[in-house]
């Protein structure tokens, strides 16, 4: 019978307090619904959590303390709604020490940083048509090719080399298709940002 060893694995109170700076926490701000829906939309269609998207925008420090030094507290009337976001600890602590220093509100630099999204938003968004309207047109060509494989399939017999060879290539490409569509419905929420 073979014995597991383990070894004994120190942790200095820095890595400790590195692990407590990733726990997650709930906090909540008043942000502009145009804020709270590009968040949502742009960590969807980059396929990542929104927390990571939200601790990314507020773990940089440089542009968070350029917000908070630009910052006129005239510059946010827009109706704004509390949304409650899962956040690290770290990032909380960060924005929290920032807005203290500055006198700049919290939802403030939350709003700035997140508005930094939507020229890429924007971007995305013209992307994503784009990419719709290839589809379109790959789609008919598919259409195309799966009536001249049909067509092959009445002329030739079934084991036909030519034939079988035709046959893959075209189930090939409606997977690929198919894929495609999969993933332009998901990005169809880029499409809600104005």
């Amino acid at each position: 019978m073979t014995r597991l060893r383990f070894t004994t694995i120190q942790f200095t109170s820095s890595s400790m307090a590195g692990l407590r700076g990733r726990q997650s926490v709930r906090t909540t701000f008043k942000l502009t619904d145009k804020a709270i829906t590009a968040l949502s939309v742009f960590a969807a269609q980059m396929g990542i959590k929104q927390k990571s998207l939200f601790d990314h925008l507020i773990d940089d420090t440089v542009a968070l303390q350029t917000i908070a030094k630009e910052y006129h507290h005239d510059d946010l009337d827009e109706a704004r709604v509390p949304k409650t976001f899962v956040v690290s600890r770290r990032t909380l602590e960060t924005l929290e020490a920032i807005s203290r220093s500055y006198g700049t509100p919290r939802d403030a630099l939350v709003e700035y940083s997140i508005r930094r999204l939507y020229p890429l938003l924007t971007e995305e968004k013209e992307k994503h048509q784009k990419r719709k309207l290839l589809h379109e047109q790959l789609a008919q060509v598919m259409a195309q090719g799966r009536a001249i494989v049909d067509q092959a399939g009445a002329q030739f017999d079934q084991d036909d080399p030519v034939y079988l060879k035709y046959l893959h290539l075209i189930a090939v490409f409606e997977g690929s298709c198919e894929d495609v569509a999969a993933y332009l419905e998901k990005g169809d929420k880029v499409q809600d940002f104005d």
